[in-house]
């Protein structure tokens, strides 16, 4: 049996560490975590940890990759300090969408991540809502993926909407799509699109599937500059949706997209804290869903030895 279960977390989400260490009730761990004037990152673990069961909760978000040299740095600290087993709970993995080779002569990103957390001293990963599946082949120490589909079903099934339709925001996402109408009793419509290059850039060319006169809730995995969401409610509007909405669990929002949001059609957007907000990103259409208890709960299962399949059953 392994020993007294400790959470630790970096600089990237302190708030979620705190509610998912407020849901287990235990007191968040102890750690020195900043960087030097040089931008070093320094890490020291303030608690004896020497056979103990570790979870370093760490997104890999904004700034991305001094949140990713922060959770590697605090894996390599924990291994140092004999605990006995480390897992790094990764809300939201940075890097995620460079998953495959798709064109000449690029890296897979995601691959060397994965390489990088279990060479730090990783035992297991815990992460929510990966960006591709394949992506847990990628590390060779046990992988739990978590989802946030039923934490923002069930805000839409208490919204109770009328006469709805649930909208995949391309192909890729179509599976995870396809559960949240089945669940919602709602039809499934798909908008096909195709990606420009490298940049953040899409074209929406068809929407698959009816959606006039009805309200329209748009799903995809996460929102990054808010491009392919506004692109896609403008569609949805001229095929004469009646309002539009939208979830994703992360919500990236970089660059121009809390703009792009406020100046859309789309009534609201959902979205869970695997990654923080800001302030200065905030707005009145955008809700936030808590996934502490998700990963609390995750967490618990972990340490006690529990199945954690079991929670989406």
């Amino acid at each position: 049996m392994v020993g007294e279960l400790k959470v630790f977390t970096g600089n990237a989400h302190p708030a979620l560490a705190q509610g998912v260490c407020d849901y287990l009730g235990i007191p968040l761990s102890q750690a020195e975590v900043f960087e030097f004037s040089n931008e070093n990152i320094f890490v020291r673990i303030l608690e004896n940890v020497r056979q103990r069961d570790v979870f370093a909760i760490q997104p890999i978000c904004s700034p991305v990759n001094k949140s990713l040299m922060e959770l590697l740095i605090m894996l390599d600290a924990l291994r140092r300090a004999s605990a006995e087993r480390i897992t790094a709970v990764v809300p939201y993995y940075g890097y995620g969408r460079t998953d495959k080779k798709d064109q000449p002569r690029v890296p897979i990103t995601a691959r060397l991540v994965a390489d990088l957390i279990t060479v730090a001293g990783a035992n297991r990963l815990l992460t929510v809502d990966l960006h591709a599946a394949q992506i847990q082949g990628f590390f060779t120490i046990p992988v739990d993926e978590l989802t946030a589909f039923y934490v923002l079903s069930s805000y839409f099934e208490d919204k109770a909407l009328e006469n709805l339709a649930v909208v995949a925001t391309d192909i890729g996402i179509s599976k995870r799509a396809r559960d949240l109408a089945e669940r919602l009793k709602a039809p499934l419509a798909i908008i096909e699109k195709r990606r420009v290059g490298n940049i953040d850039k899409a074209e929406t060319l068809n929407i698959i599937g009816e959606v006039e006169g009805m309200h329209a809730l748009l799903v995809d995995d996460e929102i990054d500059t808010a491009g392919s969401l506004v692109a896609a409610a403008a569609a949805l509007e001229e095929r004469g949706a009646k309002e539009v909405y939208s979830c994703c669990t992360h919500p990236v929002f970089s660059g121009p997209a809390i703009q792009r949001i406020a100046a859309s059609p789309v009534k609201e957007v959902v979205v869970t804290d695997t990654i923080p907000i800001p302030e200065s990103k905030k707005s009145e259409k955008i809700t936030v869903l808590s996934i502490a208890s998700l990963l609390g709960e995750a967490i618990h299962r972990i340490h006690a030895g529990l199945s954690v399949g079991a929670m989406f059953e």
